[in-house]
């Protein structure tokens, strides 16, 4: 692996971007980007990191789709508007 960094113009860089932010994850080579010849931006790698693994890292808290009150407060808005639904479409009650 070359510790030189290649150089290629801003305009090159835009018609190739994704490719050359590929290769440059791929080789761990940096790339300067120029304007007119000068250097205007560094593409460097970043720090490799190893994947966490997902297995055992979830944890159970309990049953999440049940309801968490046994009946439904008949005073709330969501109870009101149930009902007035229902009196909107009746045949869609199931």
């Amino acid at each position: 692996m070359s510790t030189q960094s290649k150089t290629i113009s801003a305009s090159e860089f835009k018609a190739r971007c994704l490719g050359l932010l590929d290769h440059v994850a791929r080789t761990r080579q940096s790339l300067i980007v120029t304007k007119r010849g000068k250097p205007v931006a560094k593409v460097v790698p970043t720090e490799w990191q190893p994947r966490r693994k997902l297995l055992g890292s979830v944890q159970f808290h309990g049953n999440i789709v049940d309801p968490i009150l046994d009946e439904w407060n008949q005073h709330s808005d969501g109870y009101r508007f149930a009902q007035a639904m229902l009196k909107l479409y009746p045949n869609k009650a199931q």
